[in-house]
């Protein structure tokens, strides 16, 4: 079983194959942001890591972060992010100082749009 480590708040154990986003809502039971539900549109859910930055990513998330111009360094969306191993990472996207009436729409259990997985620096 994977652990997440989420700076600031604690190491959880997470299911195989959890959506990050979900994870860090369901078992860190963090404010973490995702505005669009989880389909890599609007970028409300990222998170910087710290440690154990996964190696792929969805076309998706290249496309959505390319578009929004965000390139620092390990910043990913989580919404589009499989806990598969152990991960640390920061949150950056918080319901606390939003504005926001809520953190977002409902996440599907499975990464969406359909995955179509790249190595991360492609």
């Amino acid at each position: 079983m994977p652990k997440l480590t989420v700076d600031g708040v604690g190491t959880f154990d997470v299911a195989e194959g959890k959506r990050l986003v979900q994870a860090l809502v369901q078992d860190a039971q963090t404010d973490q942001l995702h505005a669009c539900g989880g389909v890599a549109k609007c970028t409300t859910c990222r998170v910087q890591f710290t440690d154990g930055e996964p190696p792929t990513m969805t076309e998706a998330e290249r496309d959505t972060l390319a578009v929004r111009e965000i390139n620092a360094e390990g910043v990913r969306l989580s919404c589009q992010i499989q806990c598969d191993h152990d991960m640390s990472v920061k949150l950056i996207s918080r319901l606390e100082g939003s504005g926001r009436k809520d953190q977002g729409s409902p996440v599907a259990d499975t990464i969406q749009p359909e995955p179509v997985w790249i190595k991360k620096d492609a």
